[in-house]
């Protein structure tokens, strides 16, 4: 009895943040189930009284209803993945040789550039928005995937380098000092050796990155002008502005927009997980 009482304070605080947490995305998901009328019918309806499918079928283009609407979002979409996508591509390409550079190898201003890279983690995302919309900008990459992909890789670069170097630092190194010693290159130990061990890591890294790229709003929104290349967050913004939307349709998108790195950190939560725990002892 002694134990419940001093477990229920915890408890309590345990269930209030879970409510805070969740109570919006329960209510999205919810009034997305619901016609407009039922949105607005007082009192409120924690549960909707006749569930329909009509925003999801509007935002999808089934039907005659939303089809404009439609195309903006599933087009966001679109955007939304290539540019998560290919910042993650990029940046793991990029980030697991040079995390392993800097577990595995000794050079010059090692220490001092390796630090200098993570101070970067700091930097606001205000000091640096203009500076890399002006590169763009010179380099006529604004309102491409490609513009966006190489800015939001610089941005993402630092942390997945950390995750990485922590992973390889974590790893043994007997197993490359013996292919070395068998006559591999230091390439070769790296692809041949290091990279399978480091799957979870890779892994863990790839999740991070993806669910970063598909919750930027404020680089796209300056890097994107037009609806080529405006990811669903961004649309999602532009909706709420719009007052010939219904706000049960902006609930339906932005239900959508959760789902996606909803649905990867729990199929992939293993991974997740295991990947960041494998580096964080040695």
């Amino acid at each position: 009895m002694r134990r419940a009482v001093r477990r229920m304070p915890w408890l309590v605080a345990l269930a209030v943040m879970t409510v805070w947490s969740l109570f919006p995305i329960y209510w999205a998901v919810n009034t997305s189930f619901m016609t407009s009328n039922a949105a607005q019918s007082r009192p409120v309806h924690f549960v909707p009284p006749h569930p329909t499918l009509a925003n999801y079928e509007a935002i999808f283009g089934i039907g005659a209803a939303g089809t404009e609407l439609a195309a903006g979002v599933l087009r966001s979409l679109v955007n939304i993945t290539i540019e998560s996508a290919g910042a993650t591509i990029l940046t793991i390409v990029i980030a697991v040789p040079a995390a392993y550079a800097f577990a595995r190898m000794q050079f010059r201003l090692k220490s001092l550039v390796f630090y200098v890279v993570l101070a970067t983690l700091a930097l606001p995302v205000y000091a640096t928005l203009i500076p890399l919309y002006r590169i763009m900008s010179d380099l006529g990459l604004v309102n491409t995937y490609l513009g966006i992909i190489l800015v939001y890789t610089s941005g993402f670069l630092p942390l997945a380098m950390w995750i990485m170097y922590s992973f390889f630092s974590a790893l043994p190194g007997s197993i490359e000092d013996a292919a070395l010693v068998d006559g591999s290159s230091r390439f070769g130990a790296f692809w041949r050796i290091a990279c399978p061990i480091a799957v979870p890591g890779i892994a863990a890294t790839s999740i991070v990155t993806f669910l970063f790229g598909w919750g930027q709003f404020i680089f796209p929104l300056v890097l994107s002008s037009g609806v080529s290349t405006e990811p669903l967050t961004v649309v999602l913004a532009a909706l709420e502005g719009r007052h010939v939307v219904p706000f049960t349709l902006i609930n339906s998108a932005a239900v959508i927009a959760v789902a996606v790195p909803a649905l990867i950190a729990i199929v992939l939560n293993r991974w997740l997980v295991s990947g960041i725990l494998a580096g964080s002892v040695k």
